[in-house]
């Protein structure tokens, strides 16, 4: 599935994305729940944290769990900032976690907009 393509109004904003992916990802934060993504022809285990708008571009800060794919080394584990339309399939898991990491991460990101947050 490519995030592209049909258009939704949240919060006087224009997403370029289906309305699914978009409720999909505050469904996940709302819940702290897993999300299976495939970014970049990877696929990650990811903790849903931040979602919202920074500089005009849709995105959702993450802390990846798990990696497969080219670039699953050391690395693998840790924040990341992804680009929401170039999400390639999102999946809401079952599985739960506790929630914020701390004030940290927050302080290191400045949006524009902020859709929603983990508590």
């Amino acid at each position: 599935m490519r995030i592209r393509g049909g258009a939704a109004v949240h919060s006087s904003v224009l997403h370029y994305f289906p309305p699914s992916v978009d409720s999909r990802i505050r469904q996940a934060i709302a819940e702290r729940k897993l999300v299976e993504i495939r970014y970049k022809h990877q696929t990650r285990i990811v903790e849903p944290h931040d979602y919202g708008v920074q500089v005009g571009v849709d995105r959702l800060l993450v802390y990846q769990l798990r990696v497969t794919g080219a670039s699953a080394g050391k690395d693998a584990t840790g924040w990341r900032l992804l680009d929401v339309e170039k999400i390639e399939s999102l999946v809401v898991l079952e599985t739960t976690f506790k929630g914020s990491r701390g004030a940290a991460h927050q302080e290191h990101h400045a949006w524009d907009v902020l859709y929603a947050r983990v508590k």
